[in-house]
């Protein structure tokens, strides 16, 4: 199971059946219809003016808003506290800067599984990931592929902690993380970079990007040639991404056109033993076992505004084909394996806001539909898992901005998904060939009051879900495929700015059922071990984030979470669940004095974690806590930037995924420095 989730390997569904044309048309005439009303009347619903329009967004309502509107409890990662950290992927500035725990990957990549709220082995399934609006997440066991996406094209990264699936989605339960890339600048300019990049572990990192805007058209690209030998045998990683895109004004609105490519090859260093490790962590026992990933993405959106009502349109095509090898000796002479897997994946997302203003109140009103399409070919020498997967979606969700001395917010939605699924997989026990239609709801309630302007409380409550995907289907503990997750998501909390400071603090807690996940300790044919619903589990805990401005040139922030995932049910009723680490705290000091002068040092400590198999809590052995350290010293000088930056500076042994007790042990690198040198035009 170690081997199949190395490469997250992927899988595809059948196309969609077309939205429900009343519901499509009656939401879309109610809109235009506001928007008409909205624009030709002299009543007191006034309309936001274009120009009225802030230059700082978020998109926490999958429309832009000003930075203060934005979602509740959400952390927001500019381009600058990117390039000031010194992260070279997107994986790790969500990592470094955000706060967010994440596992070494299996496949000596830089894509962590990246973890939201506990959720373990399946944390990736347990978040939905987007860029521009188009999802990363898709029907399959596989972490959403970041490093994909060159870093010199991320204008911000938005995360948002819990439940979320009424906007999002299947899989939106721990959370959303969306990345927005640059846009062309409407004036006429043009900026370009050159950067460079050595470091220890045979790293090197060379990438350019360009963008000019006249006239109403604005285009850009950029490339990015990345490679690390990794501190293990058998752990060398190439990457090459292209990212180029095109944008034309029409009016108060635009539309664009993207294309993004990305070629990847990885060695395989497999797991280890607590004993393997302890000897010598840089070791290797696959020396043969190697993959690659090639994914290309088309997609398009259109934007614009009729009067008060804003509408925007993605449409999406991605393709991804992942090759791997594999060689082992069971005693009886090497055995060979090899899998390709090739999938496509299309997105079309309509949807329409109207925001309007009675007295002291701003309205926004948003309503939309997802139309995902998903297929999966397969050859394997292990596996025979095509599949196909169809979603329809229709969500509305309301918001009131209540103006004066305690701003206050209140919005509700709700959520009607739709699914179809196809799987055939011979190899697989049992035997599957199976068509299923599923269909789910989700709501939530959120609201805030601003106490005094500096101080606001805020509540959410909702209800959220994920389907098994093709991979979990294929190998189940059942003859019926898997049912519904479903989790009731509830939150409280406040917030405190003032002058550079903040502080915010979220108690949190997910209640489960039905969670889906690879039970180690149940057999099928007399193996152990295959996906299943779980006993009801509960994720409850506190967050905390801080900024504090300690002098004019110094910034400390930082993010701490103390989390208990346990079942609530079953046999193990009360036992903790597996790879959860119950508390992490990520700390990082700013220095920027002027004169072109920054640096920056950051630390994360992570509590130590049970073993992936030790559903029972008996293995008398966990994950050891470990402490990591990261510093960036950089230079301005005209044009260039010079910056020399160093990760686990302690150079501890440690590691953060290890599927069995005192075994699947996957080490983390050792310390490793970096020298880069950058031009900017």
């Amino acid at each position: 199971m170690q081997r199949l989730l190395t490469m997250m390997f992927i899988s595809h569904s059948r196309r969609p059946r077309a939205v429900q044309p009343l519901v499509l048309a009656a939401l879309l005439s109610a809109c235009f219809a506001s928007a008409a009303h909205a624009s030709g009347s002299s009543g007191s619903a006034d309309a936001p003016a274009a120009s009225d329009l802030p230059t700082v967004l978020v998109t926490g309502s999958r429309f832009a808003n000003p930075l203060a509107l934005a979602p509740i409890g959400a952390t927001v990662i500019s381009a600058e506290d990117i390039r000031r950290a010194g992260a070279t992927d997107v994986n790790q500035a969500i990592r470094k800067v955000g706060g967010v725990f994440g596992r070494q990957s299996l496949d000596a990549s830089p894509d962590f599984s990246l973890d939201l709220r506990g959720f373990g082995t399946n944390s990736a399934q347990n978040m939905v990931v987007l860029v521009d609006g188009v999802r990363l997440s898709e029907n399959e066991l596989a972490n959403p592929v970041l490093s994909a996406i060159p870093i010199d094209t991320v204008e911000r990264i938005e995360i948002v902690r819990g439940g979320s699936s009424v906007l999002y989605g299947d899989g939106a339960t721990g959370g959303v993380i969306q990345i927005i890339t640059r846009r062309g600048s409407a004036a006429r300019a043009t900026r370009a970079s050159l950067s460079a990049e050595i470091g220890t572990l045979g790293a090197h990192d060379a990438r350019a990007s360009v963008a000019t805007s006249y006239r109403g058209v604005a285009l850009d690209a950029a490339i990015d040639n990345q490679a690390s030998d990794n501190d293990r045998a058998n752990s060398r990683y190439q990457a090459s991404t292209f990212s180029g895109g095109a944008q034309f004004a029409l009016g108060d609105g635009h539309i664009g056109v993207r294309v993004d490519s990305a070629r990847q090859k990885s060695r395989f260093p497999g797991s280890l033993t607590q004993a393997q490790f302890d000897a010598n962590p840089g070791q290797s026992l696959t020396p043969d076992d190697f993959g690659a990933q090639d994914s290309d993405r088309v997609s398009a959106v259109l934007e614009q505004r009729f009067g008060a009502v804003d509408l925007v349109a993605e449409l999406s095509h991605r393709e991804k084909t992942v090759k791997a090898h594999y060689v082992a000796d069971f005693g009886f002479g090497p055995s060979v394996s090899d899998a390709r897997y090739a999938t496509a994946q299309t997105q079309f997302s309509p949807r329409l806001r109207q925001r309007a203003r009675f007295g002291a109140i701003d309205n926004e009103l948003v309503g939309g539909v997802d139309l995902l399409r998903w297929k999966r070919r397969t050859s394997a020498d292990f596996s025979n898992a095509d599949a196909r997967q169809s979603s329809r979606a229709v969500y509305v969700r309301d918001e009131l901005r209540f103006d004066g001395a305690h701003a206050a917010r209140l919005a509700a939605g709700v959520r009607h998904e739709v699914f179809d699924k196809d799987t055939t997989d011979t190899l697989s026990y049992p035997a599957a060939s199976d068509h299923a239609g599923q269909s789910l709801n989700a709501w939530d309630l959120q609201g805030s009051y601003a106490i005094v302007p500096a101080l606001t409380l805020h509540a959410k409550a909702g209800h959220s879900y994920r389907l098994a995907n093709a991979d979990e289907n294929s190998y189940r503990s059942s003859s019926a495929i898997l049912a519904p997750q479903t989790s009731h998501d509830l939150e409280a909390g406040a917030s405190w700015a003032d002058d550079g400071n903040a502080l915010a603090v979220r108690l949190f807690r997910h209640r489960l059922v039905n969670e889906i996940y690879y039970d180690p300790t149940v057999l099928v044919n007399g193996f152990p071990g295959a996906n299943t619903n779980l006993d009801a589990t509960e994720r409850r805990g506190i967050e905390l984030d801080g900024q504090l401005r300690l002098a004019a040139a110094w910034r400390l922030s930082g993010h701490a979470q103390h989390l208990t995932a346990r079942f609530t049910d079953g046999v193990n009723r009360g036992r903790a669940l597996t790879l959860v680490p119950a508390n992490m705290v990520s700390a990082r000091l700013s220095w920027t004095p002027g004169s072109g002068r920054s640096a920056d040092l950051g630390a994360q400590w992570v509590d130590r974690q049970r073993f992936g198999s030790d559903f029972s809590n008996s293995c008398t052995a966990q994950i050891a806590a470990h402490t990591t350290l990261d510093a960036r010293l950089a230079q301005r000088v005209g044009p260039w930037e010079f910056a020399l930056a160093g990760s686990n500076l302690a150079d501890k042994r440690f590691t953060s995924q290890a599927f069995s007790c005192r075994a699947g042990i996957y080490p983390e690198n050792g310390r490793q420095l970096k020298l880069s040198a950058r031009y900017d035009f």
